[in-house]
């Protein structure tokens, strides 16, 4: 048997493929409550034990800390799969496992001597923190940073912000976009110091999902992604422990530099998310087709010159956009690095876009081949390119991310990741 997530990562290894078989094993449980969950705009809760009983919320994390001990292609191939069966619920799974870079990126960081012996010990607590949260205590761990605060020269600006009081720190701030609100058992929160004013104040906070001070933002309401919690958060002085605290300087930006790709190296694993879909809107619209039949000929539709056209097209957009993230898979796991960090995310900028665009180019298509009775608000084909609208949309448009990696190219300038509001 073929795993879907071999569909995207084709040349998995023996323990790749013990951590696919966990996935292929939710599938159908996670796809059967996948129409409600878009419909009623909401997280489907029993995901959350499917995923946690299959070992899966500790999918990346090291077998040290209770973990698979899964990287970045296991990420990608599952987010892929899960992708093909509930889009919104992969998203926030991606957005979940995102959260093992506080981990995983300070373990290396740590390695590569970054942190002073004085620093270390507190930097090393807080990535054991995260990484036995999610893999031995099998924990939702949800990540945000994101907020509505805009800037030109930073591609995230933080305006949270960390007040340091006795025994810990109140925070303050309005987290915008984040997958999980509500549903994640911890959030992780990047604020910034009071008093820092760049981006060596910024920290990382874990914050009880039911923390006094904790309220979520208006429901979301979404054109597609429906069911991924994607309210945000309002934080009026809550109060975190020290010990719950990673708010040695620099220590955030330091950590982000291990990343192989851009921010924290696992970006990629949520555009999967909607390769996933586009392949299956593909693999179940030629289905469909083919087992129609016109009224007046045992022709089955998917063989008029129309539809042909159709599916070929939607053929050749697939295949781009699996090439691009293929590729960029490559560029981001091979040992050794075929690229510097530099030429892998510019590369990252142009890859995300592409796979977007092309990915929905698919779902329009096949919206064209079902015509209007494809078009009911839980078929296949509205719903996909509902879902894949939002690819349109996430993180960065296509058009943002050439412009950066065009502006890489030419000036040699990277935009920052990470700016400090006021």
């Amino acid at each position: 048997m073929k795993y879907t997530g071999e569909y995207f990562v084709e040349d998995m290894s023996a323990a790749e493929l013990d951590r696919a078989a966990k996935v292929e094993s939710v599938l159908e449980t996670i796809k059967a409550a996948a129409i409600e969950v878009d419909r009623s705009g909401e997280f489907h809760l029993p995901h959350v034990k499917t995923l946690s009983d299959a070992g899966l919320l500790g999918l990346i994390i090291p077998e040290e800390h209770g973990g698979l001990g899964g990287g970045l292609r296991d990420f990608a191939a599952a987010c892929f799969a899960l992708g093909s069966v509930c889009p919104s619920t992969a998203l926030t799974f991606f957005f979940h496992c995102s959260s093992a870079s506080r981990g995983l990126l300070a373990k290396d960081a740590l390695e590569a001597g970054l942190f002073s012996e004085q620093e270390a010990p507190i930097v090393n607590a807080f990535a054991d923190k995260v990484l036995n949260t999610m893999g031995k205590e099998g924990k939702w761990l949800a990540n945000f940073a994101s907020e509505s605060v805009k800037s030109e020269k930073a591609a995230i600006t933080i305006s949270t912000k960390a007040t340091k009081v006795d025994g810990g720190y109140l925070i303050n701030g309005v987290k915008s976009f984040g997958c999980a609100t509500g549903v994640a058992d911890q959030y992780l929160v990047t604020a910034g110091l009071d008093g820092v004013e760049d981006a060596s104040g910024l920290s990382t906070f874990f914050i009880d999902r039911d923390a006094k001070g904790v309220s979520e933002r208006q429901k979301w309401d979404a054109i597609g992604m429906r069911g991924s919690a994607t309210h945000g958060l309002i934080l009026k002085d809550v109060f975190v422990a020290d010990d719950c605290a990673l708010t040695v300087p620099a220590a955030f930006t330091r950590c982000m530099q291990m990343s192989r790709g851009s921010f924290v190296g696992n970006q990629l694993a949520g555009i999967a998310v909607y390769l996933g879909q586009a392949w299956s809107i593909y693999t179940e619209t030629v289905k469909q087709l083919s087992s129609t039949k016109f009224g007046d000929s045992d022709k089955s539709i998917a063989q008029s010159p129309m539809h042909q056209q159709l599916i070929g097209e939607m053929m050749a957009d697939l295949e781009t956009a699996k090439l691009w993230l293929t590729r960029q898979l490559q560029l981001e796991t091979a040992q050794p690095e075929i690229l510097p960090k530099a030429e892998v995310v510019k590369r990252w900028r142009l890859c995300k876009g592409q796979v977007a665009e092309y990915g929905f180019k698919v779902a329009m298509n096949a919206l064209k081949c079902t015509g209007t009775s494809g078009t009911g608000f839980s078929s296949k084909s509205a719903r996909g390119l509902r879902d894949m609208a939002m690819a349109l949309v996430q993180a960065f448009p296509a058009e943002r991310g050439r412009l950066m990696a065009a502006q890489m190219e030419v000036e040699g300038v990277e935009q920052s990741q990470f700016g400090v509001g006021h």
